[in-house]
């Protein structure tokens, strides 16, 4: 029975975090779906153990690098636009305390990325009356607590930006205004996972805006 071949862990990893990267920069995966299917693709139906895949920081890195090679023009253009779009419905959706947070906000969205808003308010329902008051079709899922505690719901919608070539979605998990003491925690860099509109309105005003995509030419539909 032949033997098989040494793998170094640590290369391993390098090369699921390269490839995995180009999945998101590519086609719009989520971190967790472009590992898997990077991993599969590089060692077929091996089962790995936590330590031969990459952190998503390690991924987050290997995102810039390739956005830097290959979508140097592109890519800032959009996260632009997602910034404004961004802060536009943070806008709208003050009342329930709404931060940005995901690749919109780390500056490695582009156009095939999403925008996850979070909004911490003591009824969630109002967040759904408010979108269904303003004609908004929108589809309800769960997603991860972000401190680990279950599953929160989640309604997403999709939008048209004329600056964009494809609708993108924008995602509002609804989470308890108790919730708010434990999110202003920085991760392992520092950095803020989320930030509130004050902020963002910061950041868009240090960038260079895009000509195009006035936010009066949006409009939302349910996909």
């Amino acid at each position: 029975m032949s033997r098989k071949p040494h793998l170094d862990p640590r290369r391993v990893r390098e090369e699921i975090a390269t490839m995995a990267a180009r999945l998101i920069a590519e086609d719009g995966l989520d971190y967790s779906t472009a590992k898997r299917k990077a991993a599969r693709q590089i060692l077929g139906d091996t089962r790995l153990a936590g330590e031969w895949l990459p952190d998503n920081e390690q991924i987050e890195e290997e995102i810039r690098e390739y956005q830097a090679l290959f979508q140097s023009e592109s890519q800032p253009h959009a996260l632009r636009t997602l910034r404004r779009v961004a802060l536009d419905w943070m806008h709208r959706l003050a009342d329930f305390q709404p931060f940005l947070t995901g690749a919109v906000l780390n500056g490695t969205a582009n156009q095939h990325s999403d925008i996850h808003l979070q909004a911490f308010c003591d009824n969630a329902k109002e967040v759904a009356i408010f979108l269904l008051n303003a004609g908004i079709q929108y589809e309800v899922s769960e997603t991860r607590h972000f401190a680990g505690r279950g599953l929160v719901e989640t309604l997403s919608f999709s939008w048209h930006n004329a600056a964009l070539p494809d609708r993108l979605w924008i995602h509002v998990a609804l989470y308890d205004a108790d919730d708010l003491r434990g999110a202003m925690r920085t991760d392992g860099r520092g950095r803020p996972a989320r930030i509130n509109e004050a902020a963002v309105t910061a950041l868009v005003a240090a960038g260079n805006e895009p000509a195009a995509g006035s936010l009066d030419e949006q409009n939302a539909v349910g996909h």
